[in-house]
C-alpha cells in the first residue's frame, strides 16, 4: 500500500489494532491526524469487531474500504476482495481431492479467480457521500 500511496501522492497513515479495547483510541488517531478515508486489510482479529468497526467508522463520516463484502453487510462503505462463496467451493474440491488420495503438498496453489465489490449506501448517505452511478453499475451488489 506504501508505494501505491507514494504514486498516487497520497499520505498513508497506519494505526495497529491489537486489542478490542483499542478500537475506539485507533479511531481517535485517525480523527487527530484528519484522516480522509479508512482501508481495513484482511484481519481475523479486526473481522470480529467488523459491526464495531463499520458503525465508528459511518459515526466518524469515514468511508471505509474493506477486504470482503461481509463488511459491507455490517456496515462498512465498500467491501472489495475475493468472493467468499467461491473461496469456499474451491477449498472443498481441495478437501475431496485430499479424501481420494491426493497428497496436499502436491496441490497447486491457486490464486482467486471471482472478485465481489459491494456498496452500502445506506452507509454513503449516513456519511453524506454521493456514489457515482458508473460505480454502482459495475457493484456486483449494492446494499440499499
Amino acid at each position: 500500500m506504501h508505494g501505491a500511496a507514494r504514486s498516487l501522492g497520497v499520505q498513508l497513515l497506519a494505526v495497529e489494532l491489537h486489542r478490542p479495547d483499542g478500537i475506539e483510541s485507533a479511531f481517535n488517531i485517525a480523527r487527530s491526524k484528519r484522516a480522509d478515508a479508512l482501508i481495513i486489510p484482511p484481519s481475523g482479529f479486526l473481522s470480529l469487531y467488523r459491526e464495531r468497526i463499520s458503525e465508528i467508522a459511518a459515526q466518524s463520516r469515514l468511508p471505509a474500504i474493506a477486504s470482503d463484502g461481509r463488511w459491507a453487510e455490517q456496515g462498512c462503505l465498500l467491501g472489495y476482495g475475493p468472493s467468499t462463496g467461491e473461496s469456499y467451493r474451491r477449498a472443498a474440491t481441495y478437501v475431496d481431492r485430499i479424501l481420494k488420495g491426493a497428497k496436499p503438498a502436491d496441490l497447486p496453489v491457486e490464486q482467486p479467480k471471482k472478485f465481489e465489490l459491494l456498496i452500502n449506501l445506506k452507509t454513503a448517505k449516513q456519511i453524506g457521500l454521493t456514489i457515482s452511478p458508473n460505480v454502482l453499475v459495475r457493484a456486483d451488489r449494492v446494499i440499499k
